[in-house]
């Protein structure tokens, strides 16, 4: 029986991962939950699980006392998830919280020698230098819950690094595949929740809309592999079928294929080295065929950005991610067409004098400055 923190329980990820330890009550106990707002899901959650512990934001804690039992301790913040994610009886700590906020109390918990489920790419993409020594500190697992590295674990699994040649990872290619660039500066943001074969939260759904999601992607398979960016291309499918490849030095590749749904990379994490059952099985007869085509690097400047930020290293990736969730912002809020996300990143990271070996602090510090970088842009 493993116990299980699940930071961000109320999102999209959160209420995936709900389903899979409901499907699995011989296996997984939920312990202690966190979210920053839909107060009465997290208490429901609580009450559901018998869970002793709940974290929320300092504005809600009373509204959530008077909705679960006097017992269920109640805490705040980042503080709050670094208590529940340290606590001695905790096995495997899920972080799926948006943006910077999952970035200590994951240092903590690993710190702690607790097993990381991660589905937060900033974690990796702002700090990835400082978390994976610790990782490596500690004895401890990082499980990926994207599904693209959840994919690259599973055909990595025991196999010797040094024989790859390169990782693969898939992308849909988001709302916008089949459209000019000229028709994303007419694109609203209405326009960009349209994925063709996911259902995931907002943020996600506008980064693979304009595969900033793929940068993300391509940093975090940087540092949880230890892969060089030359070793990291990307490819369109649009079944989205298969998650992702390896491509091994004898010209052989091994893909992982399954459905369309968090639940199987979540649970493939919490699970593991068990390959647990209760997810649907794919049917290739009935998919029929599947198609891939090169991303078009001059429509989609994510996967250069990406690649730049590696090459850079250092802060920058803390500088690409915090000016892509401010881009985020401007676009939903009508400010920017679609395109000027991408504008208003490369401006930011041209304007950053880089850290080469930064500290904790000099990482959150770079982030504060992009986001006020990011801001005063205008386009």
């Amino acid at each position: 029986m493993k116990n299980i923190v699940l930071l961000g329980s109320t999102g999209s990820i959160g209420t995936n991962a709900i389903r899979v330890i409901e499907n699995h009550p011989d296996k997984l106990r939920l312990l202690a939950v966190a979210a920053n707002n839909n107060i009465e899901v997290l208490a429901e959650q609580v009450k559901k699980f018998g869970c002793k512990f709940a974290v929320c934001n300092k504005n809600s804690a009373e509204k959530l006392k008077q909705l679960v039992p006097s017992s269920v301790k109640i805490l705040c913040g980042i503080e709050g998830m670094i208590e529940i994610s340290t606590l001695k009886e905790v096995d495997i700590v899920l972080c799926s919280v948006v943006g910077t906020a999952g970035l200590m109390p994951v240092l903590e918990a690993i710190k702690a020698k607790k097993d990381i489920a991660l589905a937060s790419k900033e974690v990796l993409v702002m700090a990835g230098d400082v978390v994976m020594p610790e990782v490596k500190k500690n004895c401890v697992r990082m499980l990926p819950v994207d599904s693209e590295h959840s994919a690259i674990f599973q055909c990595l699994d025991g196999r010797n690094h040094g024989d790859v040649s390169k990782i693969i990872l898939t992308a849909s290619g988001g709302a916008f595949r089949n459209h000019t660039k000229e028709e994303m500066f007419k694109a609203s943001f209405a326009d960009a929740m349209k994925h063709p074969t996911w259902n995931m939260g907002e943020k996600v759904t506008l980064d693979s809309a304009t595969l900033m999601n793929k940068a993300l992607e391509i940093i975090e398979a940087h540092h949880l592999f230890d892969m060089p960016p030359e070793k990291i291309d990307v490819i369109i499918h649009p079944q989205s079928i298969i998650h992702s490849m390896v491509e091994f030095n004898d010209g052989t590749i091994l893909a992982q294929l399954g459905i369309t749904d968090m639940k199987s990379p979540i649970q493939h994490a919490l699970t593991y080295p068990e390959k647990a059952d209760k997810l649907p099985f794919i049917s290739l007869s009935k998919i029929g065929t599947l198609s891939f085509m090169e991303p078009d690097r001059v429509k989609y400047p994510s996967i250069d950005i990406a690649y730049n930020a590696i090459r850079a290293g250092g802060t920058m990736g803390a500088v690409m991610n915090a000016a892509n969730e401010v881009a985020f912002e401007k676009f939903k809020a009508g400010c920017i067409p679609l395109p000027g996300i991408w504008d208003i990143i490369i401006k930011t990271m041209e304007k950053h004098s880089v850290i080469t070996k930064p500290s904790l602090k000099e990482i959150l510090s770079a982030d504060k400055w992009a986001r006020s970088e990011a801001e005063k842009i205008t386009l």
